[in-house]
C-alpha cells in the first residue's frame, strides 16, 4: 500500500491532479480518470477520494469531475530541483562557460 505524500493525498490522487495539468483541461469524464495509468492502480476511486477533499467536483451521477480552486492551487506549485538553479548560477560565478 502506497503511504500518504503531499497534503495527505496518495501517489494515485497526485497523479489525477497532474492528469488534468498533461491533458489542459479543467475537467475529465470518469471513463478519462479510469484510464489514467498507474504502477500502483488507479481507476475512479482517487478521483471520488480527491472529490471528498475539496480538490474536484463531481455531477450528480459522478460521471464528470472538475478542478476546485484548492486543486488549481496545488497545480500551480512547479517545484525545481534546487541543484539545477544553484549548478547554472556556480557555474557562472566560476566564469565556466556551458
Amino acid at each position: 500500500m502506497c503511504g500518504m505524500l503531499i497534503k495527505g493525498m496518495t501517489e494515485q490522487e497526485i497523479r489525477v491532479l497532474q492528469e488534468f495539468r498533461r491533458v489542459g483541461t479543467e475537467s475529465l469524464t470518469i471513463a478519462a480518470v479510469a484510464a489514467i495509468k498507474h504502477p500502483a492502480g488507479g481507476g475512479e476511486s482517487p478521483a471520488l477520494s480527491l472529490a471528498e477533499k475539496g480538490f474536484l467536483t463531481t455531477d450528480t451521477a459522478r460521471e464528470n469531475f472538475a478542478l476546485t480552486e484548492k486543486a488549481k492551487e496545488f497545480l500551480s506549485y512547479d517545484p525545481k530541483p534546487e541543484l539545477e538553479e544553484g549548478g547554472a548560477s556556480e557555474a557562472a560565478a566560476a566564469g565556466v562557460a556551458e
